[in-house]
C-alpha cells in the first residue's frame, strides 16, 4: 500500500553568499536528473573521498580522467587551475586580458557541468607565456599562490592530488612547471599547522594521502616506455550516462572554444599513467590502493552507508520517490554528526530528494538588470511530479515569517505566483566576476581571503524554498536554495537563462579607451551615460591632465579647460535611458601620455564604472563593469599613406587603432578580396590568426602576391601552425616556417641587427625608446627556417629559456619576430610582434613601428 506524505513548501528570501566551500554553478539554474542519473548520484552519495587535479590554466586539465574519477569511481573531483587564462590568445573574438579570463572561467564551468567535476582557482593573474618557473614564481609571489593552494586543499580535503605537469620543465611553460612545484609544497604545507596559521580560524589542517604526476610523456613520444608507471584504464563505458569517458571528455574539452579545442569523441580502453611523488606511495598496484572510500571512514558513518546501500537496492527507476523518505534519515544523520567536512553530502541529499520527487522550483526576475535600492517583480514557479500528497505555503522574509499564499500542490500542476522584493543593499560587491572588483596588484587579483578559490560569486537576493515533508511520525525538512535568474525565449535557441545583475544607478561608457593623436587636430570622445534606474540626475566630472584641453559640443560645460576638475549635468527619466555627450579633446604643446577617469556624481555618491556584456552561445552572458578611464597618447610621427585594407582574423582591435592614426581602413571580406582591385590600398594587413581561421585566404594567395609585386605592402600578423590552426601551404612569396618561438619578457632588449634597414629609419626613426612600455610580451609564433630572400632587422633574447630538467640562464638571440622580403616592387612582412596587445594599450613605439611597416619604401 502506497504511503501518502505531506509536503509543505515555504519561500524565504536572503542576502547571503554560500558559506560551504563548493564550486556550485550559480550562474545557471540547477539541472534535473533522469532516473539513471539519480542512481549514479546515489552511488556518489555512497562514496566518501575526493581527488584534486592541479594545473596552471583553463584547458590544461585531463577531462577524461576527471570524468572517470567523478562518474566511475564516484569521487568528489576538483580541478584547481592556478590562473583563469587571462594571458592566452582568443580564437573566437577580440577579448584579451581579464575579459578573456572571464570567458575561459565560464568555459571551465561549462566543462565541469559535463564531466561532473568542480572548479577552483587561485589569485594568480595569467601574465602570459613564461619560459621559467623562476620568473613565474617571482611575478606571482611564490608564497601568495602557495597559500591559496593550501587554502583550497584544506577546504576541499582531497585524499589524492594529481598534477598535470612535472617539476622538470617538460611541460614547456613556466606556469606549468610552477603548478607542479607548488603542488608538491602545498601537499606538505596543508597538513602543517605552522604554515599559514591564519587560515586555521576557518579551516583545519589536512594531509592528503598521496601525490601523483599524471605522466604525459606519450604526447611527446608515442613510443615511450610507460612500464615504470602505475596505469589506469579510463576509457570505460558508463551505462547510466550512456557514454564512454572518452565521449564525455570530448564534450567537456570542446567547451574550450576560445582556444580552438574542439575534440573528437573516443571510445574504447585508454590508459592514463601516474608517477608516485609524495605520500604513502610504496608498493601500490593502482593510485587508489589502501584508501577506504566508504562511509566506514567517517565516525558514525557505517549506518549511513547501510542506508544508502538499502536505497540503491530498493531504487525503482519508474518511481524514484518510493525511497525518498530514507534520504531524510541520511541527511539528518549527516547534520547530527557535527562533522563539517561531510556537509557537502547533505547538499547531495537535497538534490536527490528534489529529483526523486520531480520538484522544480525557479525564481524569475522581470528584468535582467537592477540597480541598488531598486525593487523587482519576481515570478515563483513550482511543480512536483511525485505521487505524494503535497501542499504549499509561500512567505517573504527571513525564514518565511510572513505568509503570503498557500495552496495544495496537485500532481504535475504548475503553481505560479508573483511578488516583489527590494534590493536594499547599497554596496553589492559580487556580480559573478568578483575577482575583478579591485585592481590587480603584482600579478595577483585582490580578493578577500575567505573568497579565494571560488569560480564565481553573486551578492544579491538568493531565494530559499523551505520544504517540509510529513513521513511516518516525523516532519522532515530541507532548504532548497535558488539564485534569482532572468529567463527569456530566443526564436532560434529557445529558452535561455542569465544571472540577474545589480548595476550602479548610472554607468559611464566611453567610445575609446585610448585616444591617439598624430597632430594637434581635435578628436571626439563620445560618452554614453546609461541609467540603471528611473529618474537619475547628477553631474559628470572630469579631472583633465595637464597638457590637454577639452570642450563639449553643446552647453553647460566650460570650454578650453586645460587642467583641473570640471563637469556637466545630466538627467535621465527611465531605467535604461541613454544620454550621449560628445567631448572634443586636443593636445597642447606640452602634451604627454596621460590618463583620466570620468566620474558621475549622484546624490553625493561617485560612480566610475561602465558596463560591458560578453555574449557567446556556449557560456552564460557575462556582465563586466570596467573603469571609465581614457588614455591620451600624443605621437611624434610622419605618415604618407592613406588607404589600408584589413583582413579580419580570429579577433583583434588593430583595425580600430589604425583608424585612430588617420588611415582610411577598409575591412576586406572574402567577396572583396576576390572581386576588388587591391591596388587601391597602400598596404594590406591580416588580423591575428587570419590564415588559421579563414581557409579561403590561401585561395587568393596569388592575388595577394600580385598585389605585393605591383608595389603593395602585405603585413601578416602572427599565425600558428599546430593542430589548433594548421597551415596547409606557404603564405608568403618565399618559404618560411611558423614556429612556437617567442620572447616572453616585455622588457627584453631589442637589437637592431640591420640598423640601416628602411623599417627602422623611415618615415620614423626607431630607437630603443620605442620598445619601452610594452605589455605582457614582445612576440609570439616567430618565423623560422626562412628563405634567403627574407631579412630579419631585429633580434631579441629572453633572460631564461625552458629546458627539460632545468632552465638555461639566457636563451639564444631570436630573429624571427619580424621578417621582410622584397617581392617585385612591394614588400611581404611576417611579424610575431604582438601589435594586437600593444596598439589597444596605447604603446607609442608600437604605433611608430607599425606606421613604418605600412609606409615601407613608399615614395
Amino acid at each position: 500500500m502506497r504511503r501518502l506524505s505531506f509536503i509543505k513548501i515555504v519561500i524565504s528570501i536572503g542576502f547571503l553568499i554560500s558559506c560551504a566551500f563548493s564550486s556550485t554553478l550559480l550562474s545557471q539554474p540547477p539541472r534535473s536528473y533522469s532516473s539513471s542519473e539519480i542512481l549514479l548520484q546515489l552511488k556518489k552519495l555512497n562514496t566518501v573521498g575526493s581527488v584534486l587535479y592541479i594545473a596552471a590554466h583553463p584547458d590544461d586539465e585531463n577531462t577524461r580522467l576527471i570524468a572517470y574519477l567523478a562518474n566511475e569511481k564516484c569521487l568528489r573531483t576538483g580541478y584547481l587551475s592556478l590562473t583563469r587564462g587571462d594571458g592566452g590568445q582568443n580564437l573566437i573574438g577580440p577579448e584579451q586580458g581579464v575579459e578573456l579570463g572571464v570567458i575561459r572561467t565560464q568555459e571551465l564551468l561549462a566543462a565541469r557541468r559535463i564531466d561532473g567535476g568542480e572548479q577552483f582557482f587561485t589569485r594568480a593573474y595569467d601574465f602570459g607565456f613564461s619560459k621559467s618557473p623562476e620568473e613565474t614564481l617571482q611575478k606571482w609571489n611564490r608564497d601568495s599562490i602557495l597559500s591559496d593552494m593550501v587554502w583550497v586543499i584544506r577546504n576541499f580535503r582531497p585524499d589524492i592530488i594529481i598534477t598535470r605537469f612535472a617539476t622538470d620543465g617538460s611541460g614547456g611553460h613556466g606556469h606549468h612547471t610552477s603548478s607542479a612545484i607548488l603542488a608538491e609544497e602545498a601537499f606538505e604545507a596543508a597538513g602543517d599547522p605552522t604554515r599559514f596559521p591564519e587560515q586555521l580560524h576557518y579551516v583545519d589542517v589536512w594531509k592528503p594521502r598521496r601525490l601523483f604526476w599524471n605522466v604525459s610523456t606519450r604526447f611527446q613520444n608515442p613510443n615511450a616506455d610507460m612500464s615504470p608507471y602505475l596505469k589506469l584504464d579510463v576509457g570505460g563505458y558508463n551505462p547510466l550516462l550512456g557514454k564512454s569517458y572518452g565521449e564525455i571528455a570530448a564534450e567537456s574539452r570542446s567547451m574550450h572554444k576560445s582556444q580552438g579545442f574542439g575534440s573528437a569523441k573516443q571510445r574504447g580502453e585508454y590508459f592514463e599513467y601516474f608517477k608516485p611523488i609524495k605520500g604513502d606511495t610504496a608498493n601500490l598496484n593502482n593510485i587508489f590502493d589502501g584508501i577506504d572510500f566508504s562511509w566506514k571512514r567517517v565516525k558514525g558513518g557505517e549506518q549511513i552507508g547501510k542506508l544508502v546501500d538499502e536505497i540503491i537496492g530498493k531504487f525503482d527507476v519508474k518511481n524514484p520517490s518510493l525511497t525518498n523518505s530514507m534520504l531524510y534519515d541520511i541527511q539528518l544523520a549527516i547534520l547530527n554528526s557535527n562533522n563539517k567536512h561531510i556537509l557537502n553530502k547533505s547538499n547531495e541529499c537535497i538534490k536527490l530528494i528534489e529529483n526523486m520527487n520531480g520538484i522544480f522550483v525557479e525564481f524569475i526576475a522581470d528584468k535582467a538588470n537592477y540597480s541598488t535600492n531598486d525593487s523587482a517583480t519576481i515570478s515563483i514557479n513550482i511543480i512536483q511530479r511525485s505521487q505524494l500528497k503535497t501542499s504549499l505555503a509561500l512567505s517573504k522574509g527571513l525564514l518565511g515569517k510572513t505568509p503570503i499564499a498557500s495552496s495544495e500542490l496537485k500532481y504535475d500542476s504548475l503553481y505560479s505566483f508573483k511578488t516583489r522584493i527590494g534590493f536594499i543593499n547599497d554596496n553589492y560587491r559580487y556580480n559573478g566576476t568578483y575577482w575583478l572588483n579591485r585592481p590587480i596588484r603584482k600579478n595577483l587579483f585582490t580578493i578577500q581571503p575567505e573568497l579565494i578559490g571560488y569560480p564565481e560569486l553573486f551578492d544579491y537576493p538568493r531565494i530559499n524554498a523551505i520544504i517540509f515533508q510529513q513521513s511516518k511520525n516525523r516532519l522532515n525538512t530541507h532548504i532548497s536554495e535558488r539564485n534569482l535568474q532572468y529567463k527569456w525565449v530566443d526564436p532560434e535557441k529557445g529558452e535561455l537563462h542569465r544571472p540577474v545583475v545589480i548595476t550602479p544607478p548610472v554607468m559611464i561608457n566611453v567610445s575609446e579607451d585610448v585616444l591617439v593623436f598624430t597632430d594637434d587636430k581635435p578628436k571626439e570622445l563620445k560618452v554614453r551615460l546609461t541609467s540603471g534606474k528611473d529618474s537619475v540626475q547628477g553631474m559628470v566630472r572630469i579631472i583633465l591632465p595637464e597638457g590637454w584641453n577639452i570642450s563639449l559640443k553643446g552647453t553647460n560645460f566650460p570650454k578650453n579647460m586645460s587642467s583641473g576638475e570640471t563637469g556637466v549635468t545630466f538627467s535621465t527619466h527611465k531605467k535604461g535611458d541613454v544620454q550621449e555627450l560628445t567631448f572634443i579633446v586636443y593636445p597642447l604643446n606640452n602634451a604627454a601620455e596621460k590618463s583620466f577617469t570620468l566620474t558621475a556624481e549622484v546624490n553625493g555618491h561617485r560612480y566610475t564604472k561602465g558596463i560591458k556584456e560578453i555574449k557567446y552561445d556556449h557560456i552564460p552572458v557575462q556582465t563586466l563593469f570596467p573603469e571609465a578611464e581614457v588614455k591620451l597618447v600624443k605621437l611624434d610621427v610622419v605618415k604618407k599613406s592613406k588607404r589600408i585594407g584589413y583582413i579580419p582574423g580570429a579577433g583583434d582591435e588593430v583595425q580600430a587603432c589604425l583608424s585612430q592614426l588617420g588611415y582610411e581602413v577598409t575591412t576586406l571580406t572574402d567577396d572583396k578580396l576576390a572581386g576588388e582591385n587591391l591596388s587601391q590600398y597602400d598596404a594590406i594587413i591580416t588580423g591575428v590568426r587570419a590564415y588559421n581561421t579563414n581557409e579561403k585566404l590561401l585561395s587568393v594567395k596569388q592575388k595577394l602576391m600580385d598585389y605585393v609585386a605591383a608595389g603593395g605592402n602585405l603585413i601578416v600578423q602572427y599565425n600558428t601552425n599546430s593542430w589548433a590552426g594548421p597551415l596547409s601551404s606557404d603564405i608568403g612569396p618565399y618559404k618560411f616556417k611558423i614556429t612556437r618561438n617567442r620572447i616572453t619578457d616585455e622588457e627584453a632588449k631589442v637589437n637592431f641587427i640591420l640598423p640601416n634597414h628602411p623599417v627602422l629609419n623611415t618615415p620614423n626613426k626607431i630607437t630603443e625608446k620605442d620598445f619601452e612600455g610594452w605589455i605582457q610580451e614582445r612576440s609570439i609564433y616567430h618565423a623560422g627556417e626562412w628563405d634567403s630572400n627574407y631579412v630579419a632587422p631585429i633580434s631579441m633574447t629572453d633572460p631564461y629559456e625552458m629546458t627539460v630538467g632545468g632552465v638555461s640562464p639566457r636563451g639564444k638571440p631570436e630573429k624571427g619576430a619580424l621578417i621582410i622580403a622584397k617581392h617585385g616592387k612591394g614588400n611581404f612582412v611576417y611579424t610575431g610582434l604582438v601589435f594586437f596587445r600593444q596598439l589597444p594599450a596605447g604603446v607609442p613605439g608600437a604605433y611608430r613601428l607599425m606606421i613604418n611597416l605600412i609606409e615601407l619604401e613608399k615614395p
